[in-house]
């Protein structure tokens, strides 16, 4: 036996070389097909109103370096969320699945990222892959960044100031602005971190314009000589609504704070900073204690407030993109690069006398997406197709040519980058928000509901009141004035009914109506908050 395997030790040395060297040849074949597949940039915000972005008409401010992605390539006027709160809808993009299947319903769950996610299935064809910003996903455990070769998110919400952030798990602390510091730590990242023989999908994601709306040190007196403009339903009585718009806890006239509304400075300033803050501020909060305003003066005040703090987050964050931008054209990089900006969903800018989401009224349910690809997108292209932040991995998938899960619930937009007036495309959109705890706890008291929407129109079911509403977007695009019970509707009422139905069960949605009180505790006659008590010794 000896001499037999001796004699066959030059066959065995052959057939070893021939298959070492068809390895090889596979694994270069390979990383030539990755070093050929484009780079991903996902730029994400949070709590961005596309109607607060000049490329979709804003009649309030100017975003020029945005413009620049809609202008080089596609501008999306119908994205919108499948459940308009920050967390799931980060969810809903890593999973492309909606939030009863992904896990993470509302804030405050705490996401698994142990399941599929499609940055894993990027780094299996060979991307080097990166989250850099805003997660908000919870962290710890299996609510860690997975699918990432590196990671550097904010602690929870994070401030916009001087922000604590996870770098791969390590607790490090940053001195300055949050939106100027998450971009020099992607800049840092494309320059020096990767492997630039690698492509690269990065997760560049903002906190701002989240509430409070704290503006750079650059910022912080821009828009002092402009009045900004009111919306049109700023004073909305909310008839011709059901109970859930007139319930909520979500009014410019009502709701913000002093922080909000910068009559308090934040907490977590340096000396510095606090001074500059201050010499911005004070001179105009005098103005305003003096003044004593009442009543619609005192509103309109507060929305001017608001609106000029919200406005200058988002030129920081216009800002910052102008710096990714140009460094993209400076590299050399730009040609090879898929630029995607999006927001986890819409804002209020005043829209019924409201800020912040939640409810399916198109300010908060529209997102704004832009996607830049040289040499595959005509720039300046717009597309009008129903499309969701549930196509958005997909799309990724697709773009790195990867085989797309047949478990995932979105599709690939990229069959719109070349033709936006695809006809064989969807015509219904589905949306379900479950952040209503039933209590007190209740984060701005808006009640759960799903519904559809198609080009037209919109069925909402505010399923825990058992109240529908329907409204005709090309006859009410304002949505003052719900439809539901005009016999003149009756045959779209049953049709969308139809439809809602027929979604769910594609979807696989369970039936939660059970699970909140019509009437929670917050909402009876002579309900008082309990009171902490102190623990006996």
């Amino acid at each position: 036996m000896t001499v037999s395997f001796i004699s066959s030790l030059p066959r065995l040395r052959g057939f070893v070389l021939k298959a070492s060297a068809l390895v090889f040849v596979l694994s270069l074949a390979g990383a030539l097909r990755a070093a050929e597949r484009p780079n991903i940039l996902l730029i994400f915000t949070d709590d961005h109103a596309s109607h607060s972005i000049s490329a979709y008409g804003s009649q309030v401010n100017k975003t020029p370096n945005l413009d620049r992605i809609a202008n080089e390539g596609m501008l999306f006027e119908n994205c919108f969320c499948t459940n308009s709160i920050c967390g799931p809808s980060r969810a809903v993009i890593l999973t492309g699945k909606h939030s009863h299947l992904n896990g993470f319903l509302q804030n405050g769950n705490k996401f698994d990222c142990g399941q599929q996610v499609f940055p894993k299935l990027l780094q299996q064809v060979g991307y080097q892959t990166a989250v850099i910003g805003k997660w908000h996903l919870g962290h710890g455990g299996k609510s860690d960044p997975q699918g990432f070769d590196y990671w550097e998110i904010l602690q929870g919400q994070g401030p916009y100031y001087n922000p604590p952030m996870f770098k791969n798990g390590k607790l490090v602390k940053h001195t300055g602005y949050t939106t100027d510091i998450i971009t020099d730590l992607a800049l840092d990242w494309l320059k020096e971190g990767r492997d630039q023989d690698k492509p690269f999908m990065l997760m560049f994601q903002h906190k701002a314009p989240h509430r409070n709306w704290q503006p750079s040190p650059k910022h912080l007196t821009m828009y002092d000589d402009v009045t900004i403009p009111e919306p049109d339903n700023l004073f909305d009585d909310y008839e011709g609504r059901g109970s859930a718009a007139k319930q909520q806890d979500m009014t410019i006239a009502k709701t913000m704070t002093a922080f909000d509304l910068k009559l308090t400075p934040p907490r977590n300033l340096t000396p510095e900073q606090l001074a500059t803050w201050n010499a911005a501020y004070e001179p105009k909060n005098d103005e305003f204690r003096k003044a004593n305003l009442q009543g619609k003066d005192l509103v309109r005040w507060k929305y001017q407030r608001y609106m000029k703090d919200y406005l200058r987050c988002v030129a920081s964050v216009d800002d910052n993109i102008g710096r990714v931008l140009d460094w993209l054209d400076e590299s050399g990089l730009a040609k090879n690069t898929v630029v995607i900006y999006s927001s986890d969903q819409g804002f209020y800018l005043g829209d019924h006398g409201w800020f912040d989401k939640r409810f399916m009224y198109e300010e908060s349910f529209r997102m704004p997406l832009m996607v830049r690809w040289p040499g595959r997108i005509k720039a300046g292209s717009k597309c009008e197709a129903l499309t969701s932040n549930l196509d958005f991995g997909e799309t990724f998938l697709d773009i790195a040519g990867v085989d797309i899960p047949a478990d995932m619930q979105g599709v690939s937009l990229t069959p719109l980058f070349g033709n936006p007036a695809a006809k064989d495309w969807r015509d219904s959109l589905y949306y379900h928000y479950y952040e209503f705890y039933g209590d007190r706890r209740a984060a701005h008291m808006v009640r759960r509901h799903y519904g559809v929407r198609t080009d037209r129109y919109k069925l909402i079911h505010f399923y825990n009141l058992d109240e529908w509403e329907l409204y005709d977007l090309e006859k009410d695009p304002r949505e003052m004035k719900s439809v539901y019970a005009d016999p003149e509707y009756a045959g779209v009422v049953k049709k969308l009914t139809s439809e809602v139905k027929r979604l769910q069960k594609q979807y696989q949605v369970p039936d939660d109506a059970g699970s909140v009180p019509k009437d929670p505790p917050s909402l009876k006659p002579g309900f008082r908050p309990a009171q902490n008590k102190k623990k006996k010794a």
